[in-house]
């Protein structure tokens, strides 16, 4: 815990006196050239930065730097979820509604966002602004990087509703129309690596944003159920949370609110 690590047996440095100098502010680390690290010029080919590139690579260093992250994981198992995106996509598949696993995932963080509202949260200096609508920033990968498109008050949507905007979302970011307002801001953010195989990761939280989930693959796993050993569809997430506002206890208690929902994945229609 962050309150219990200063508290070691090592005696307390002395107080300086009213005669010491200040301490001269750590110069920045100046970067090394390539040539300087030991890569002979000629033997790559340099891409020039473009703007997304140098935001990304800004704000990313910045939230690495300013915000206190720590991580928490937790196991889901799906094959319950599964069935049910099968049945809604089988019954209304002459509709055109195909939802995703990660559709199902986002509209879970944010019924489970409304019953732990202490996860919904910014640090700023003046104080935690508590959200009142659960906006979730979905990642998308796109040429030369990054964004993050937001569904809107997504508690307030169906599944058929936030995989509509989802694909539009995606879609438009891909041919980079998006406006603005429609990837700025948010207060939560998802990342889903599964389609690639990715088992879990951890993820840099989106400032000003209090929390991040990390959605790896769902696979095969052994499980012991009712002291019988089995076969289960396991799915491992990674919640990233700022310790500023998000702690511990209340990133353990969203997750907790989060699992059912994924589990048994009626409880989100009821």
């Amino acid at each position: 815990d962050v309150e219990a690590a200063g508290k070691g047996g090592a005696a307390p440095a002395k107080a300086a006196t009213s005669t010491s100098a200040p301490a001269a502010a750590a110069a920045p680390r100046q970067a090394l050239s390539l040539e300087q690290m030991g890569i002979p010029a000629g033997s790559y080919d340099l891409v020039p930065l473009d703007g997304m590139r140098k935001t990304i690579a800004r704000r990313l260093t910045d939230s690495f730097r300013d915000v206190p992250h720590f991580p928490l994981t937790i196991d889901l198992e799906i094959d319950g979820l599964l069935a049910a995106r099968a049945k809604i996509n089988s019954l209304l598949a002459d509709q055109g509604v195909k939802v995703s696993v990660n559709d199902i995932i986002i509209k879970a963080v944010a019924v489970a966002l409304k019953r732990v509202p202490e996860a919904n949260a910014s640090y700023t200096p003046e104080g935690i602004a508590m959200h009142k609508h659960a906006d979730i920033a979905v990642a998308v990968a796109i040429d030369g990087g990054l964004i993050t498109p937001i569904v809107r008050a997504a508690e307030t949507k169906g599944l058929a509703q936030i995989s509509a905007e989802v694909k539009d979302l995606a879609a438009r970011a891909k041919a980079k129309k998006l406006k603005p307002e429609e990837f700025q801001g948010g207060t939560f953010s998802v990342s889903n690596l599964g389609m690639f195989g990715i088992k879990a990761f951890a993820s840099i939280i989106n400032e000003p944003q209090g929390a991040i989930m990390s959605v790896g693959a769902g696979e095969q796993r052994p499980v012991v159920k009712n002291g019988q050993l089995a076969v289960a569809t396991v799915m491992t997430v990674t919640l990233t949370c700022d310790h500023r506002v998000v702690d511990g206890a209340i990133g353990a208690k969203f997750l907790a609110a989060f699992k059912p929902l994924i589990e048994e994945p009626l409880t989100l229609i009821v």
